[in-house]
C-alpha cells in the first residue's frame, strides 16, 4: 500500500523501548510511508526523520525528566503536521507519564494531550485486535472514581463518538454495539446496584430509538462471549473491564485507536518497557499494526 502522504510515527519515550520499535520500521514494508519523529541518533538511518535530539543524557531503562519538554513539542510538531495536511495519521510509540509530570508539565496523559492540541471535546479510546474492538466509557480513574464519573448524558455522547468513529474510521455503516453494565451481572435488577438501570439503560435506549443497533447493559463477564452473538464494539465502563479481555485476545498485536479526533491517531498496545529496553528484544508487532491499521484508515 502507498499513501499519499505518509504517516508521522513519534518514537516517544527515548530511554523506553519507543525508537527501538520505530527502527524496526526500516526493515518492514511501511518504510516508504512513514516519517519518524525522534531523536536521529537512537534511529535506523534508513527511515526519514524529523530530527528532535534530547538536550540530556539518554540512558536505556533510566528516564530523564529533562526531555520531558523535547518529547512533547515533536508531538506537537507531528499533530500539527496532520491538522495542516502534511501527514494522513498518526501513529505514537509510548510515554511516561509520570516521566513527564516529573518535569513538572501538567500531563494526564498521550490521549488527553491530542485532545487538547486538536480541541477535541470528548475523545474515546478504542482497542483493536483482529475483528475484536472495545472502547472504554471512563478515563484510567481509580476504581472508586468511576461510577461517579459514568452519566446518561456522557454515555450517551461516548455513544455518539464511538458509532461515529465506527463509521468513519472502519467503514462500518450501521455498527452494532453491545454496551457493558458496571456491577456484577449488570446490577442483576437493582439488587447489586443502581447505576446500570438507572444511567446506562436510559443512554442505551436512547440511541436505539434512533435507529441504531445496540444491546444492554449486559453483564461484562458475558459481553464477549460467543453467547452475547457478534458486535462490531463492545463499550466497556472501565479501564480493567475492556483492557483485559482485548490484551488476552491480542497482546503484541493490539491497536490503540483514539475516536473522536480530527485526525487518524493509533498507538501501540503496551507502555515503555523500560526493564528491556536496549536489550534488542523488543517486539515490534503492536506498532507494526498500529502502522498497518492507520495505513488502511488513510487509505479508506
Amino acid at each position: 500500500m502507498t499513501l499519499n502522504k505518509p504517516l508521522v510515527v513519534t518514537a516517544g519515550e527515548p530511554a523506553g523501548i519507543g525508537p527501538e520499535l520505530c527502527s524496526a520500521l526500516a526493515d518492514s514494508g511501511f518504510a516508504k510511508n512513514v516519517v519518524v519523529v525522534g531523536d536521529s541518533s537512537l534511529l535506523d538511518q534508513r527511515l526519514q526523520i524529523i530530527d528532535t535530539p534530547f538536550p540530556a543524557r539518554i540512558v536505556a531503562g533510566k528516564p530523564n525528566p529533562g526531555n520531558a519538554q523535547t518529547l512533547l513539542d515533536g508531538l506537537t510538531l507531528a499533530v500539527n503536521g496532520c491538522l495542516q495536511g502534511k501527514f494522513s495519521g498518526l501513529v505514537t510509540a509510548p510515554l511516561a507519564k509520570n516521566v513527564i509530570a516529573d518535569s513538572g508539565v501538567a500531563f494526564t496523559g498521550h490521549t488527553e494531550f491530542l485532545a487538547e492540541l486538536t480541541q477535541s471535546a470528548l475523545p474515546v479510546m478504542l482497542l483493536v485486535a483482529g475483528d475484536l474492538r472495545v472502547a472504554l466509557a471512563s478515563t484510567p480513574l481509580p476504581l472508586r472514581e468511576v461510577a461517579d464519573y459514568i452519566t446518561t448524558d456522557r454515555l450517551v455522547r461516548i455513544i455518539e463518538v464511538l458509532h461515529a468513529g465506527l463509521q468513519l474510521r472502519f467503514g462500518i455503516n450501521e455498527p452494532e454495539i453491545i454496551v457493558c453494565g458496571l456491577n456484577p451481572h449488570a446490577g442483576e435488577s437493582g439488587h447489586l446496584g443502581s447505576e446500570d438501570d438507572a444511567i446506562i439503560a436510559p443512554a442505551v435506549e436512547a440511541m436505539k430509538c434512533r435507529g441504531w443497533k445496540l444491546r444492554g447493559p449486559l453483564p461484562a463477564d458475558t459481553a464477549f462471549t460467543p453467547a452475547s452473538g457478534h458486535a462490531d464494539a463492545v463499550l466497556a465502563m472501565y479501564h480493567d473491564q475492556g483492557l483485559p479481555v482485548i490484551k488476552y485476545a491480542g497482546f503484541g498485536r493490539a491497536v490503540n485507536v483514539t475516536l473522536g479526533l480530527p485526525i487518524i491517531r493509533t498507538s501501540v498496545d503496551h507502555g515503555t518497557a523500560f526493564d528491556i529496553a536496549g536489550k534488542g528484544i523488543a517486539d515490534p508487532g503492536s506498532l507494526l499494526a498500529a502502522v498497518e491499521l492507520a495505513a488502511t484508515m488513510a487509505a479508506r
